[in-house]
């Protein structure tokens, strides 16, 4: 049976159906559980609007930035893996709201330890052993099962970062006890005795009023649940990855449900600052795109925006461009390589994107002729600099609020460089006003996701304007 997890990073913009399930006995046990789901930090609100519009359930935004819980039937599991704003998937096994840890780190982590015999496992592992079973049958990928980290043989593994957390991984190798295994956890594709289920524990720790680390938390508490389950610690190639979350005074013990983030779904070939496609469909739905909509990403680099657009909200017709070489045929590659898998899946592979290079300032586009324009502005770290986004800035909404539509046009703009932007957008003669800021974290980066409107006002007939436009000429041609 093919894999729902599995579909979305390899099948990525096909519309998956259900996948009904191969044993009666699953379809007839239906359960309700607690799933939550990392996403971009800032766009919790986004997620939860999918999340009640694609599943029709209430979510709760958890205080610890870039997750949220909501609950769901294992009959509709695979409609989570479909969800277009989620990073990772983790089954929820308890949760504390208001944990009060012991003052002591000893008393701390003895309590950690005993925490794991008292735990509910039941659901959640039946949860995981159904999310198993949509996997397609084959051997792990390389470099582990989620995160790039190295065997370690030592009592703790050293610390992996999810998003902007620190992370610890813990293992005690030793061997463990097939007859300790639980009945339910024996897998099918081991014969003829069952085979050793593997593991590893992950912990997520932000907050500084604890006595003990991220690796220790991890290192004690997996060592408790390899000794009540007896099962085998092995860091690479794990079938159940045990999340240990704790954010101040919240803890939230899971089971990962995905092995690699969702967010890489689209994109074949990276570049130096390729948006999670996650972060993309974010912002696309702050603009809210509606049928026949044009819109342009000027600014496009691997395409990440107008791929994650096509799919999505196909209704509309993408227009992308760059100036640089290498980000055009990064762009076109990962369109092409899209194409190729839905043909392969006998789908139709056609989609709604216009890739051209171009001179960004000065854009081979009719006045007046683009609804939306989303792009992911230079911040001036790993691109361009922040000297040039001085000149560049004031020079690229001119020539967005040029080309689109007064009185109805958007702009969504991403970009970590607030002063600059914030500078250039008041003197643009009031061509823009700004609607509402979204404050996300990039790579580490506090950075800002601007809605823009067009107003109504004409181009380049305010005082303003044609002051700016005159001053940016001459910069220019003295170049």
């Amino acid at each position: 049976m093919s894999s729902l997890e599995d579909a979305a990073a390899e099948q990525g913009p096909e519309t998956m159906e259900p996948i009904p399930a191969e044993n009666d006995a699953n379809a007839a046990h239906i359960i309700t559980v607690t799933v939550g789901a990392t996403v971009p930090t800032g766009f919790e609100h986004t997620a939860a609007e999918e999340v009640k519009e694609k599943i029709g359930v209430d979510v709760h935004i958890s205080k610890d930035r870039g997750r949220i819980y909501f609950p769901i039937t294992t009959d509709k599991l695979f409609q989570v893996h479909l969800l277009r704003s989620v990073d990772n998937l983790f089954v929820v096994v308890d949760r504390y709201d208001h944990y009060t840890f012991k003052e002591s780190k000893e008393e701390t982590l003895k309590e950690l330890q005993e925490l794991a015999s008292k735990l509910p496992w039941t659901n959640a592992l039946e949860v995981w052993k159904l999310n198993r079973s949509f996997k397609k049958k084959k051997c792990f990928r390389k470099g582990g099962s989620g995160a790039k980290t190295k065997p370690n043989t030592e009592a703790v593994d050293a610390t992996t970062e999810e998003q902007d957390l620190p992370q610890a991984a813990a293992a005690v190798e030793t061997q463990a006890n097939v007859e300790g295994i639980p009945e339910e956890e024996e897998s099918t594709e081991a014969a003829p005795e069952a085979k050793v289920i593997k593991f590893r524990v992950t912990c997520s720790r932000a907050g500084d009023k604890h006595s003990f680390s991220s690796n220790e938390a991890a290192r004690d508490f997996g060592g408790a649940v390899q000794e009540f389950f007896q099962w085998k610690a092995d860091m690479t190639k794990f079938d159940v990855e045990v999340l240990l979350n704790i954010h101040n005074d919240e803890v939230v013990i899971g089971i990962a449900l995905t092995e690699e983030s969702l967010h890489r779904r689209n994109i074949s070939h990276f570049g130096p600052t390729t948006l999670r496609s996650t972060l993309c469909y974010g912002m696309l739905r702050l603009c809210k795109p509606q049928a026949s909509d044009i819109i342009l990403d000027p600014m496009c680099g691997t395409g990440a925006i107008p791929l994650e657009g096509a799919i999505e909200f196909n209704s509309s017709f993408y227009v992308a461009g760059d100036n640089n070489d290498m980000a055009v045929n990064r762009t076109v590659n990962n369109v092409f390589h899209i194409q190729r898998r839905r043909a392969d899946k006998g789908s139709a592979s056609g989609m709604p994107i216009d890739t051209v290079r171009w001179d960004l300032c000065s854009l081979p586009i009719r006045t007046s002729s683009i609804d939306i324009i989303i792009t992911d502005m230079p911040f001036g770290k790993r691109m361009g600099s922040r000297k040039k986004n001085w000149d560049l800035y004031p020079s690229c909404l001119r020539e967005m609020a040029r080309v689109c539509r007064p009185g109805s046009g958007k702009a969504v703009l991403l970009t970590q460089d607030k002063k600059c932007f914030s500078k250039a957008l008041s003197r643009m003669g009031g061509l823009w006003r700004k609607l509402h800021t979204v404050w996300v974290n990039v790579g580490g980066l506090h950075a800002g996701v601007f809605l823009l409107k067009r107003t109504a006002n004409t181009f380049g007939q305010t005082p303003e304007d044609v002051y700016d436009a005159c001053v940016i000429w001459r910069r220019w041609s003295y170049r």
